[in-house]
């Protein structure tokens, strides 16, 4: 996953610095006469769209629309010899739901592995995730089409960050018995946190590439969901929209 996703930004990236490049059309502008006072500095990125473990067991029983959504802060510096290319630095929150079919997962439990139990046969909740919460700095290496015009260029970004866990509980609704009948009403809701058992600090590669201020990103965590010795090796991976000024 990891492989790929760096070699298909990789290649989007030198794909569209050849086309500009190979352009008998255009003479070389020279950047150190050009204006890019007017372009934004700074910008929030928001992030929405799908995740997925990888290297889950038969027994880690995921289920539905599993989904993150992102907010940061953005500094954007443009490479003086090259706007096209830039650097963007940043700070934020970044969150995971994960949502499971039937599995308590039980994150109070004194084990020295995080028990994903089945409860098909028993009382048990009709929905149940598990929600971790980051403090995540982004860093991007960009390209623009268009690095006058960001907001009508074409765009693609790899990149990296890194975070530590500020929090990570389970929200259950709606207790039922075997049968699927309601116990206390589908309005009841559990919560339990902590975070003994969910590795403290993530880093993961990221990419994306679009137009104007929608762009389609992918990332891929190098550092397992669990701790060491806490359960599976579980890797996180996602896929969602960015929307960003730049």
């Amino acid at each position: 996953m990891k492989q790929t996703l760096l070699l298909l930004l990789g290649i989007t990236i030198a794909s569209l610095s050849q086309a500009q490049s190979l352009n008998p059309t255009k003479p070389k502008k020279d950047w150190s006469k050009v204006d890019l006072s007017s372009r934004p500095a700074d910008h929030f990125m928001i992030q929405y769209g799908m995740d997925a473990w990888s290297g889950r067991p038969d027994s880690v029983r995921t289920s539905g629309f599993s989904r993150h959504f992102n907010f940061y802060f953005m500094l954007d510096k443009p490479f003086k010899t090259n706007p096209h290319y830039s650097l963007g630095l940043g700070a934020g929150i970044g969150s995971s739901n994960m949502f499971f079919s039937n599995t308590y997962v039980n994150l109070k439990a004194n084990s020295a592995r995080l028990p994903f139990t089945n409860v098909d046969s028993v009382d048990h909740f009709n929905k149940f995730k598990l929600t971790t919460l980051y403090l995540e700095a982004p860093v991007e290496l960009r390209y623009f089409s268009d690095p006058e015009r960001p907001g009508s260029s074409w765009k693609a970004a790899l990149g990296v960050k890194v975070g530590t866990l500020l929090k990570s509980y389970t929200k259950a609704k709606n207790y039922v018995n075997k049968n699927g009948q309601t116990i206390y009403g589908n309005t009841y809701v559990q919560k339990e946190s902590n975070k003994r058992f969910l590795n403290g600090t993530s880093l993961a590669v990221t990419g994306r590439f679009g137009y104007g201020i929608v762009s389609f990103d992918a990332s891929y965590y190098i550092l397992g969901v669990l701790k060491d010795g806490t359960g599976p090796v579980m890797n996180r991976y996602t896929f969602g929209l960015t929307i960003s000024g730049l």
